[in-house]
């Protein structure tokens, strides 16, 4: 799941990119609703979750009304301190689709994005990526490749997740930094290479056909397409 989230709070941004990036899923951030909208106008998303209350020069609503006006239909996920039957009609007839108040639980947060998207799709919610010969669930967390089963510590699952989203394409070590560890800055350590060596060492087995590839100069590449 490709997720948005539009939020000005940093730490609560911060958890929630957190965890999703932690479920395997990829997660974009824009810290208010003019970017916002902006940022989903520009690129695909299977679901975007927007903060109620932001500063401006757009909050919340203003948002998702100019999103609806513009023709996008991506489901809309409301975050609100305001829990006033009120405000969540106002929310819904904004061109929202859910409505959760604040404080909650990420598992519920989780739980509603998963019903949107699968409405969304008609029934249909990816919950496995596959690249060749090697699987990931997203709902159990289990990895096979073939017939083995796969044991990945938790960084290791979300790097191997983001590399399955982006097969056969190069991923730099400023892409991994941001989307897997969260880093907005290059820390000069060896984290990603020495992640990414034992990555290798557990998919690709001497008897099995190599597919997560160095490419020297650019970054990083899980190539199953030939």
């Amino acid at each position: 799941m490709k997720v948005l989230l539009v939020d000005d709070n940093n730490h609560v941004s911060r958890l929630i990119m957190d965890g999703l990036k932690a479920s395997g899923h990829e997660v974009a951030h824009a810290a208010n609703g003019r970017d916002g909208v902006q940022r989903a106008s520009a690129e695909p998303f299977d679901a975007i979750i927007m903060d109620r209350l932001m500063p401006e020069p757009m909050d919340g609503l203003s948002a998702i009304e100019a999103l609806r006006q513009g023709g996008n239909r991506t489901p809309i996920l409301i975050l609100s301190a305001l829990s006033d039957v009120n405000e969540r009609i106002r929310g819904l007839q904004a061109g929202g689709d859910d409505y959760l108040t604040k404080p909650f639980a990420f598992g519920e947060l989780m739980a509603r994005l998963t019903a949107l998207t699968r409405r969304s799709a008609g029934g249909t919610q990816v919950n496995r990526l596959s690249a060749g010969d090697l699987q990931l669930d997203l709902l159990s967390l289990t990895v096979t490749r073939g017939d083995r089963e796969i044991a990945l510590q938790p960084r290791e699952y979300r790097l191997l997740a983001y590399l399955m989203r982006h097969a056969d394409q190069v991923v730099t070590r400023a892409m991994l930094l941001e989307n897997v560890w969260n880093y907005h800055f290059d820390p000069q350590t060896n984290v990603v290479d020495v992640h990414i060596s034992n990555l290798r060492q557990k998919i690709d087995l001497p008897s099995e056909k190599p597919i997560l590839r160095t490419i020297r100069g650019s970054g990083y590449m899980l190539a199953v397409a030939s």
